[in-house]
């Protein structure tokens, strides 16, 4: 709960930060909130890629849910 807070913390910081500034320097703030958005997307694209027959494994799940091969699960409280 405490990273919640932490990170809710952090957005309003920015928030108000975002705020202030002039239309250029929030364009370039948009640019690096994009680069750093696309970076982890890679860096989670690359973990997942390195682990061992991750890529093939991805593809016959793929292939099985085409065929329509899955087992629905649903929740039952």
């Amino acid at each position: 709960m405490e990273a919640v807070a932490e990170n809710l913390y952090t957005i309003q910081k920015i928030e108000a930060i975002l705020q202030r500034l002039s239309p250029e320097r929030l364009r370039v703030a948009a640019d690096f909130m994009a680069y750093l958005d696309k970076r982890e997307s890679n860096d989670a694209t690359e973990e997942l890629l390195s682990i061992p027959n991750f890529k093939e494994d991805f593809q016959e799940a793929m292939q099985d849910i085409e065929n329509g091969d899955v087992v629905h699960f649903s929740r039952r409280i």
